[in-house]
């Protein structure tokens, strides 16, 4: 079985493809001053770039686990993740509070596709 890995480092692939798989990195934002659903809407711009990459699309999403740094950011994390996901294909979601890497970072996320 082949593993694809796309935009590697010395310590992680933020993409991996293998057996049809398609696997995202946590995938964090880059603009820490906008609000959480600011920043959501950044994260799962760069998941949809990712997994173009893998030759796959936010449709073939099966799994997607999100961390926010305060749970009560849910609502608004929800308003991105709901207008990107257009009402359709909701794939099975964890979504847990988590300290994050840096306190001005409100989200990160990580999915699994299918090609």
């Amino acid at each position: 079985m082949p593993i694809e890995r796309f935009e590697t480092s010395a310590v992680y692939s933020k993409v991996t493809q293998a057996n049809g798989w398609v696997f995202t990195a946590g995938v964090i934002p880059t603009d820490l001053a906008r609000d959480c659903e600011g920043q959501t809407a950044e994260v799962l711009a760069e998941i949809d770039r990712l997994l173009a990459l893998a030759g796959t699309n936010k449709a073939n999403v099966v799994q997607a686990t999100v961390w926010l740094n305060d749970i009560r950011h849910r609502d608004a994390m929800n308003k991105s993740w709901s207008a990107w996901l257009g009402g359709k294909d909701a794939p099975a979601r964890a979504c847990v509070e988590a300290k994050l890497i840096d306190p001005r970072m409100l989200v990160e996320i990580s999915v699994v596709a299918v090609k």
